[in-house]
């Protein structure tokens, strides 16, 4: 099957299971790529965390922060809604800022986000890409406000009903009635510009400072959630490193699967749902397998 046939019938499966998706996969040594609409904007959920926790080491690295200070995070501070991490913490905590960075990037936990943020606020963010000559990506907002959405509105036998608002009510211009959902007022950013971002933290030379780059490289190896991607490129002779993002009909996943022959490809999924339904297993399938195909195209060419 050459590449137009196979990237036909990925579209019409993504549109037979209800989603709608922006996939790049990048052989990092070649910067051979293969994607479906990988220049469409996305909001980026929790993916942010990843440029946040670039910017905090990099912070570190030239001694504005220390990543051996402790943050104090007493109960009343703990209003970032989330499921794991310290918003389920029911006592004060005193935590590292080498800690926050673990907690918010492998464990995907918002309340230790929300310190890093307090600590290098969004605008600072937005202007380390910058400077690391890194494009596409818009860091605006916290993820308490990111968090704010028509779900916590419901309760859990309507929840539902938040996933059919944030399926009807955009606009085509990717404009939203929701903010979160909004890519000209939300945290948001392209597949192309996570692969960028990926490119420069796993290859030399780079903008990225080697230190800081295999810092985030472990973090996101470690990242312990791992139903989506990850079953599609984890194997004996391959290694998984990435990050996932969840907001309403928003799935995403950012990673970087190495074979144990060398070859290293830089994988970028943004999709949303227009099933409304808060979990859906065939979805995060169909990611994968989308994925995994692009990949393995690339691979055998």
């Amino acid at each position: 099957m050459n590449a137009a046939a196979l990237l036909a019938e990925l579209r019409r499966m993504l549109h037979d299971g209800g989603l709608h998706g922006s996939f790049l996969v990048r052989d990092l040594a070649t910067g051979e790529e293969l994607g479906i609409d990988p220049d469409t904007e996305f909001p980026l959920a929790s993916l942010v965390k990843v440029p946040l926790a670039l910017a905090t080491l990099e912070r570190i690295r030239l001694g504005e922060l220390n990543g051996a200070d402790v943050v104090e995070v007493p109960p009343g501070r703990i209003t970032t809604p989330g499921p794991t991490g310290l918003s389920r913490f029911r006592h004060a905590a005193r935590i590292a800022v080498d800690d926050l960075l673990y907690l918010s990037t492998s464990i995907s936990d918002g309340v230790a986000a929300d310190e890093l943020f307090r600590l290098t606020p969004p605008s600072e963010v937005a202007a380390t890409l910058r400077r690391l000559g890194l494009r596409g990506i818009a860091v605006r907002h916290t993820m308490r406000e990111l968090t704010d959405t028509p779900v916590e509105r419901f309760d859990a036998a309507d929840v539902h009903l938040a996933h059919a608002l944030a399926i009807d009510a955009g606009t085509a211009g990717r404009g939203h009635r929701v903010p979160q959902l909004d890519v000209s007022r939300a945290n948001a950013g392209t597949a192309r510009a996570f692969v960028d971002l990926l490119q420069a933290l796993w290859s030399r030379p780079s903008a990225v400072d080697p230190g800081v780059a295999a810092r985030l490289r472990t973090l996101m190896a470690d990242n312990i959630l791992r139903h989506r991607l990850a079953p599609d490129f984890v194997s004996d002779a391959t290694t998984w490193s990435s990050k996932t993002g969840t907001l309403l009909n928003l799935r995403h996943e950012a990673g970087v699967v190495e074979h144990a022959d060398g070859q290293a490809y830089a994988v970028a999924v943004l999709t949303e749902s227009r099933v409304a339904a808060s979990s859906q297993p065939a979805a995060d399938v169909l990611m994968g397998e989308v994925a995994r195909r692009l990949r393995d195209r690339i691979r055998s060419a």
